[in-house]
């Protein structure tokens, strides 16, 4: 059953990644990779919000599996995100490249602390 709701996660997160991107690059005309930028920080939200409701007993292990392993996984993107910075410091855009890695990462890391801080919140 296991996989199943890994599965199920999976085939909700990857078409979402992808609508996801087409949409956000479809109204930015830049070639900062602003969709991959968005759907990594959703993740990260999603991913602080399942952690803080594991804390706070209010998400199981299938929910877990489901949203975190399954439905994040095939949304968030590490590879594309690399490779979309490197692409942009091999044409030029190295002071883009940097911003990118630098927004990621702490865009990333502000989201996941505000999805356990809105769990904490909504289960304490």
């Amino acid at each position: 059953m296991n996989w199943l709701l890994v599965i199920v996660g999976a085939m909700i997160g990857a078409p979402l990644r992808h609508l996801t991107d087409r949409a956000v690059r479809s109204r930015h005309g830049s070639d900062f990779p602003w969709g991959t930028f968005t759907v990594n920080v959703v993740g990260c939200l999603v991913l602080g919000l399942l952690t803080g409701a594991t804390i706070a007993g209010a998400a199981g292990s299938s929910l877990r599996l489901l949203l975190g392993t399954g439905l994040c996984g095939a949304l968030t993107t590490y590879s594309t995100f690399s490779y979309e910075t490197l692409r942009l410091a091999e044409t030029g855009a190295g002071r883009r490249a940097a911003v990118n890695v630098a927004a990621s990462v702490a865009t990333g890391l502000g989201a996941a602390y505000a999805g356990v801080a809105l769990a904490r919140a909504i289960w304490t």
